[in-house]
């Protein structure tokens, strides 16, 4: 049996939204709401916070949740996850973002049940995606759109509408990338040793560094449209969200 942990990287001065994961959502903190959100799927060995901030910690620990500091300043949530779980024996690390409180069991089952279907380890990442109907939406660069080919692998992610229909009469179904991934262990720490490619540092998307070093990433179709907390409007819809 696979064993799994999931961490929520969480970083204190996001560049949009500064605190953002400090503000209230239903009566607690949003990094608190994710993090019970995560325990409360029931489908991990563990569930930790790894973060740059002393407040941060505090607060996990007051809710009596699991905090680590980490040493060492990261440019993305993927270093600073390999930070924490260098020395623990994990096979899946699940990712799961400090601002999407509203992750459900559902969608964290399907990205771990890749790895169990993968007898073979082809698979290093499993994500996840859902369409985009709205043009808004698609032209947003706060979304990260993804491509992928026949099988589900993830082929490009950009901030730009990808692909460029200049063929008006073809059926494109745009994709979303939902900023929550699993991956197996090696691949994570394989990305670690890496420095920044050109491209990532240009889109600000991790995951095309895992691509551009031969990484298979398989996307996962899901119906939930997660609200992520970008900005104070996202924080807005969440809290309209949340007491729905």
């Amino acid at each position: 049996m696979l064993k799994k942990i999931a961490v929520i990287p969480a970083r204190l001065e996001a560049q949009r939204f500064p605190k953002k994961l400090l503000q209230d959502l239903g009566g607690a903190p949003v990094i608190v709401r994710t993090y019970e959100a995560a325990v409360r799927t029931g489908l991990f060995d563990q569930v930790l916070v790894a973060t740059d901030s002393k407040d941060i910690y505090q607060i996990i620990r007051q809710y009596d949740g699991k905090a680590i500091m980490s040493q060492k300043e990261h440019d993305c949530g993927s270093n600073r996850i390999a930070e924490a779980v260098l020395d623990l024996d994990y096979d899946i690390i699940v990712n799961v973002q400090g601002d999407e409180p509203f992750t459900n069991r559902g969608d964290l089952e399907r990205l771990i049940q890749v790895f169990e279907e993968d007898k073979d380890h082809k698979v290093d990442l499993a994500s996840l995606m859902h369409p985009l109907t709205e043009e808004s939406e698609i032209q947003d660069p706060n979304n990260v759109k993804v491509i992928v080919d026949d099988l589900g692998n993830a082929i490009y992610f950009s901030r730009s509408p990808i692909p460029f229909v200049r063929d008006e009469s073809v059926d494109i179904e745009f994709q979303k990338h939902i900023g929550i991934y699993a991956f197996r262990k090696k691949a994570l720490m394989e990305f670690y040793k890496t420095a920044p490619t050109p491209l990532e540092m240009a889109e600000k998307i991790e995951c095309i560094r895992y691509l551009e070093h031969g990484k298979k990433i398989r996307m996962v179709k899901t119906s939930n449209r997660s609200i992520g907390i970008d900005t104070p409007t996202d924080l807005e819809k969440a809290r309209v969200l949340w007491e729905s």
